[in-house]
Parts: structure tokens; C-alpha cells; sequence
């Protein structure tokens, strides 16, 4: 397993990052324990959680993922091995069930820390990340930024000071942004020098071969500014692996049981990923492998959280830190690129 030192805080990470949202939904707590064990088995030190997993997002699962982590931690004894990223949530009605009047003020932030704390039986948070912005832009898919400043939310320099308390206090050690745009990437950076406050450390966008947008502009910041991406959704939400293709809707795949999740399979996604399937099977590569290594050999990428449902999906998607491609797949998957550019924003 590669390792790498995220952005300019202290914390060395997995390339792979294990993402949870499946356990409490799709995951039992035993299915959830078995994979947490061969991925830490495996070199794994970093897993990634938010308040509202399990996905999708509902009063009475709410909680569950950070739950079944928590108490797998405290069964290994591991605490201090691992490194913890979850996140706060932002406003939004699909989470309108966990507080009155979500914003990233100081009463939901401590009100959401203490909760994640509680439930993952930890003191601190390592990499503390506001789930989406609190403010009117375009993320989760959304194109055509509309201007609006009386839907700005709270000030993202008070935001900033709520955070320094709590990492003055001991419950966060460093900050990360999740879905968010260049500008909100750089007022965070300028808040934070001009007002000594915590540098974010990384920035948690999706990122994909489907989905290459942020290296439109992002990408720039965040290597000019030493700022990690961490990439969510490397495989599209599975599309990348083939096996969605031919309008197949394998038993107890995602988008078989939440077949509003489509972003990734629209036509022109779709032709996107025959060619990029076509491409690794020509070279006796996995599809999905091919497609986690990319994201992988990026040098913006602090690492690539993936996701699993059962155990042979996490063998062979860990198993993906140790494909290098050759030039000619790389030279390849730019041409399809340049032809199918950003199928799945």
C-alpha cells in the first residue's frame, strides 16, 4: 500500500481511503467489521464517514455508519491506527430530519461533532470536512452557476473561527472541504492566512474518468496551494466496472436499488465507459482497476475513496494500488476522453 501525507497537516494516509456509506444500509455491522478488517489487513489506514451515512439518508438509519465504526474501533483497540474523516452536513431537505435551521454556525457544528464523537467513542476528529457548501453553488452534478448572494448562508470566515475552536479544544485536528468550487477553495485559504485560522488540508470533489471537471480549474488551486483532492466516486458509482452495460441491472447493485442515482448512466456516460471497458479488457486489464488507477497515478490526489458492497468488490478495488499503466493505456484513455469529455459531470 502507498502512503502519502495529506496536504500540509501531519496525517499519513492509505492512497486507498475506504468509504462507508453502504454500512447501515446496504452493509450489516458484521459485513461492515469483516471489511474494515481485510482492508486495515491490507494496509488501510484511512476510512471515511459523514453524519448523515448511511446513503441513502433518513431519520432512522442516520448515524448507523459512524455507529458501526465506532464500535469496530473499539473491539480492534485500533484507534490511534487509524485515520478518521467524516463530515458535518450542510442545508439541504434531504437532511432537514437532523436539526432546525442547518448552517454551518457554531450550534449545528458542535452539535454535529459532538454526535459524531459520541457515536464513533473517539475524543477527536483527524480530518473534520463540511459535507457540501452552505451557500447557493453548483455541486452534486449541477451545472450553470446562478449568482445569488441572498442565499449565501453563514460567512465562511465565521465558519472558519467555529472550526479553530474546536481544534483549539482537542475534537478536530485538521479541516477539509467536501463538493466544493475553486472560489470557496481559495476564500477558505484567504481566511485562514489572513486570520491565522486552520488551513484546509483537502477538498473531497468526485472525480472520475466519467468525470474530469474539476481539472478545468480546481486542480490548479490545489496543487499551487499544497491542498489535496480526496476523489469520491472514482468508479461512477460502479458504472466504470462494466457492469451496468447493456442496460444490465445486476441483483443488489446500487443502481439497481436506487435507480435515481443515474448521473453516471445516461447515454453519454454510457458510451464513455464501453470505450473505457473496450480499452482496459484490449490490454488484459480490470475495468474498474484501470479506472481506480488513473485516479490513483493523479498527482492532485491525496487518494481515492472507494466502495464496496461485498468482499471480492474491496479485494479487487485495493488491489488497485498496485497497477501501474503503461503509456499506451494512458495515451488511450486520453483520446476516449477527448472524445467523450466529462460524460458525467
Amino acid at each position: 500500500m502507498h502512503y502519502h501525507t495529506l496536504g500540509h497537516s501531519d496525517l499519513k494516509v492509505s492512497r486507498i481511503c475506504l468509504g462507508t456509506m453502504t454500512f447501515g444500509e446496504q452493509n450489516s455491522e458484521a459485513e461492515a467489521h469483516q471489511m474494515l478488517d481485510y482492508a486495515v489487513f491490507q494496509g488501510v489506514n484511512f476510512l471515511d464517514l459523514a453524519e448523515i451515512y448511511p446513503v441513502p439518508t433518513s431519520a432512522e438509519s442516520q448515524g448507523l455508519t459512524e455507529q458501526y465504526v465506532g464500535n469496530w474501533m473499539k473491539l480492534r483497540g485500533n484507534r490511534e491506527q487509524i485515520v478518521i474523516a467524516t463530515k458535518v452536513s450542510g442545508p439541504a431537505d434531504m437532511v432537514s430530519y437532523l436539526r432546525q435551521d442547518i448552517c454551518f454556525d457554531s450550534r449545528n457544528i458542535r452539535m454535529a461533532i459532538e454526535g459524531s464523537l459520541q457515536r464513533l467513542q473517539t475524543d477527536y476528529i483527524d480530518l473534520y470536512q463540511l459535507h457540501w457548501p452552505d451557500r447557493k453553488t453548483n455541486f452534486f452534478g449541477q451545472l450553470g452557476y446562478q449568482h445569488d448572494t441572498s442565499k449565501d448562508g453563514v460567512p465562511i470566515l465565521e465558519t472558519l473561527k467555529v472550526l479553530k475552536e474546536l481544534v483549539d479544544e482537542g475534537k478536530i485536528r485538521h479541516i477539509g472541504l467536501s463538493n466544493e468550487s475553486p472560489w470557496g477553495v481559495m476564500t477558505f485559504l484567504q481566511y485562514a492566512q489572513l486570520y491565522d485560522l486552520p488551513k484546509v488540508v483537502s477538498v473531497q470533489n468526485p472525480y472520475s474518468l466519467l468525470n474530469r471537471t474539476d481539472e478545468i480549474g480546481l486542480t490548479e488551486v490545489l496543487q499551487r496551494e499544497g491542498v489535496d483532492m480526496l476523489a469520491y466516486s472514482p468508479l461512477g458509482f460502479g458504472v466504470l466496472s462494466g457492469k451496468y452495460l447493456d442496460d444490465k441491472r445486476p441483483a443488489g447493485a446500487r443502481l439497481t436499488l436506487f435507480p435515481s442515482y443515474a448521473r453516471y448512466i445516461k447515454p453519454n456516460g454510457i458510451r464513455a465507459t464501453q470505450a473505457y471497458v473496450d480499452l482496459a479488457k484490449m490490454h488484459g486489464v480490470d475495468p474498474a482497476q484501470m479506472a481506480l488507477a488513473y485516479v490513483n497515478s493523479r498527482t492532485f490526489v491525496g487518494a481515492s475513496i472507494i466502495g464496496a458492497t461485498t468482499m471480492s468488490q474491496l479485494k479487487s478495488n485495493i488491489a488497485s494500488d498496485g497497477l501501474v499503466l503503461s503509456d499506451e493505456i494512458l495515451e488511450s484513455i486520453e483520446d476516449i476522453h477527448s472524445h467523450n469529455p466529462n460524460p458525467s459531470p
